[in-house]
């Protein structure tokens, strides 16, 4: 049964044109803005010392298995952010189109789960950022500006630096935006590539480490790990590695041909990505080994950074590697700062198509009349990017790892709620081609399920209290929890909390006034689409 939609078209159309700047940005644009966003340095640098010793039986040497098992949900789920928004391309992204396919309360805690990824990761972003200026600058004969890296609170007073000086850049326009992601991410895919070919032709000729390992096709087998305390973990933390694609789909109203150029964008750089990352890994296990002795993966020294414990070695101390050794420090410190900005981005753009549909304070959508971007929005998150890192620095640097891991949770949360409102949403079309049933039903719906599994045997692992120790061997723990899963678990929740606050005041959202709960029909645009009771 269906019945005509009479009083919500009106305002769905008046949330339609938000003033964003149309047509700014093309496919090479989009593309750059989701690969930039990810940090492949960073991510790299940051995760992949966990995805190989983070669980419970540590996946060693297969940890380019579980960049491939990690990929497989991330295309599908690319797919259905590609048909979701050939549809519909909003701004909102997870938020709109989970509204549309199960509800209000659905799609808010799907926008939530974005903006508290993003708020999170922004920490951990700025806080290499700030590392990696004093690397970078000491690199030239500076020991004493070196030295400061390690220095919390000198590295914290920086990404602070860095977060306003990108949140900046965002306020002034996407155009800018996007022509200072051209700079920094070709300057980083560039390096990586130096890096692992550097790597790899050392460990070739015998001049690797005494424990370097030349590379086997077996390191690509998953089979033979057990899955709750190792493929899981890994898993979740290997999306991490990949998150970030969906940006140029949240900047999708600013895109030339909107219903097909992000949704392009989105599987271009998940490819791009899975040949960087495989590339690099190979040539990051082969040279260090996954041991604990010097450069090795498993050392404890390394895991939260394999890349500055392994630089000198790969490059060597010759005038040449000692400007190799510089320049990779500056890889990883433009990939965080590059990905400072495009976290910023989709953030601002989910609260601003939050507040145009009313689903949290209308204050969120205004736009500079000039710059065409999301005032409030912009400038908001990074206030609040800069009150929690400050936060976290205050309370214990530990609590940098557990973020990393409680990220891979909330990741996996949205972009699983994208898989299955993709298949619902189209549910009354899947089965007029077999494009349609594999595209808009088949992959949308395998990736969710996929990412369902993993989050829940993460959020049990997580959860263990001696799932994460820090440099004394001590558990980093929230009330006796493991921290990771703490911070994903009540992260989430906190959701349900401020939606509740905002509940009565956004009645219109809440009732489907604003956003209405349908089913694709071939043939009628979305905001002409009647009401759907099943």
């Amino acid at each position: 049964m269906s019945e005509p939609l009479i009083t919500t078209v009106a305002a769905e159309n008046a949330a339609a044109d938000k003033g964003l700047k149309k047509g700014a940005i093309g496919l090479l644009g989009s593309v750059v803005v989701a690969t930039a966003s990810t940090a492949p340095a960073y991510s790299l640098a940051a995760s992949l010392g966990f995805i190989i010793v983070g669980g419970t039986a540590p996946v060693g040497v297969h940890a380019p298995a579980m960049l491939l098992l990690a990929f497989i949900p991330m295309y599908l789920i690319a797919q259905a952010y590609k048909e979701l928004n050939s549809t519909d391309p909003d701004c909102g992204t997870t938020f709109t189109w989970a509204t549309r396919a199960f509800g209000a309360i659905t799609g808010w805690m799907g926008g939530w789960a974005i903006i508290i990824a993003d708020i999170i990761v922004m920490a951990n972003l700025a806080f290499v950022a700030g590392q990696y200026s004093f690397v970078f600058v000491g690199g030239f004969g500076l020991p004493g500006v070196a030295a400061l890296a390690n220095n919390v609170w000198a590295s914290t007073i920086v990404g602070l630096l860095w977060i306003a000086v990108m949140t900046w850049i965002c306020y002034r326009g996407i155009e800018i935006s996007a022509r200072v992601q051209y700079f920094l991410l070709g300057f980083e895919i560039l390096l990586l590539f130096v890096f692992a070919g550097t790597a790899l032709a050392r460990v070739a000729s015998g001049n690797g480490e005494p424990y370097s390992i030349p590379f086997q096709w077996s390191w690509f087998n998953p089979f033979g790990l057990d899955f709750a305390q190792a493929v899981a973990p890994a898993i979740l933390a290997a999306i991490f590695i990949y998150w970030g694609w969906d940006s140029a789909v949240s900047v999708n109203e600013e895109t030339r041909d909107p219903a097909k150029t992000p949704g392009r964008a989105a599987i271009l750089s998940t490819v791009l990505l899975l040949v960087t990352y495989l590339l690099v890994s190979i040539a990051t296990i082969s040279f260090a080994g996954v041991g604990t002795k010097g450069v090795g993966l498993a050392n404890p020294n390394n895991s939260g950074d394999v890349f500055s414990a392994m630089s000198g070695a790969v490059f060597g101390n010759s005038p040449i590697g000692h400007v190799l050794q510089v320049l990779f420090a500056a890889t990883i410190l433009t990939s965080a700062s590059a990905s400072t900005q495009t976290t910023i981005l989709p953030t601002a753009r989910t609260s601003l198509s939050m507040a145009a549909h009313r689903a949290i304070p209308s204050v969120f959508s205004r736009m500079h009349p000039r710059f065409q971007t999301p005032t409030w929005s912009t400038i908001g998150m990074g206030v609040v990017s800069c009150v929690f890192f400050l936060l976290v620095t205050a309370i214990s640097q530990s609590l940098y790892n557990a973020l990393i891991g409680s990220l891979g949770l909330m990741i996996a949360f949205y972009y699983g709620l994208t898989g299955f409102a993709c298949t619902w949403f189209y549910r009354r079309t899947l089965f007029t081609s077999v494009g349609r049933f594999v595209f808009r039903g088949l992959f949308p719906f395998l990736g969710g399920v996929m990412l369902v599994i993993v989050f829940v045997y993460g959020a049990y692992e997580y959860s263990l209290p001696d799932w994460l120790q820090d440099a004394n061997g001590k558990n980093v723990t929230i009330f006796g929890i493991g921290a990771t899963g703490f911070v994903g678990i009540v992260g989430l929740l906190i959701g349900f909390v401020l939606l509740a606050l905002y509940y009565r005041r956004g009645r219109a959202y809440f009732r489907g006034e604003v956003i209405p709960r349908v089913a694709y029909r071939e043939g009628e645009p979305v905001r002409d689409l009647h009401r759907v009771t099943d």
